[in-house]
């Protein structure tokens, strides 16, 4: 089973976003193992990147605003290549004031809109189309 990392720069402080994360975590264990490595956030973008570097594993997708814009089934054929693979992947999120451009170097730049998203909130998100892209994967009938 493929395993699947997600590092994200600083902790979930509502719980109905825990909520949220929990039960996408919940239904990817059927096509994944997910790990969520919370960092914490720190003075600078240059010290959150050299936390976030030492975590990075397989195929490295850093989510960014810059990065390349693309559909759910276009990530899910993203996410299928490396499955394919057998490769590791990890997924970055950084903190509410991005990324340090070491971090961004490292991996494949995506984006899921040019809207401004709150971190957290992006984490949601995140997970969501995770699993819409195992879905879309697995032929289900989740993704209209």
């Amino acid at each position: 089973m493929t395993k699947v990392t997600l590092v994200c720069v600083g902790k979930l402080k509502e719980d109905y976003l825990k909520a949220a994360c929990a039960e996408y975590a919940k239904r990817l264990t059927r096509f994944c193992r997910l790990e969520i490595r919370e960092l914490p956030e720190r003075p600078t973008l240059r010290e959150e990147g050299e936390d976030i570097l030492k975590c990075l594993r397989g195929h490295v997708f850093v989510l960014a605003p810059e990065g390349r814009e693309m559909t759910s089934p276009e990530f899910a054929s993203s996410v299928r290549r490396e499955v394919d693979a057998g490769r590791e992947m990890t997924f970055v999120i950084g903190s509410s004031c991005g990324l340090d451009g070491a971090v961004k170097e490292r991996g494949e730049l995506l984006s899921f809109s040019r809207l401004t998203f709150p971190h957290q909130l992006f984490r949601v998100l995140f997970l969501e189309q995770l699993y819409r892209a195992f879905m879309i994967n697995a032929g289900a009938e989740y993704h209209k």
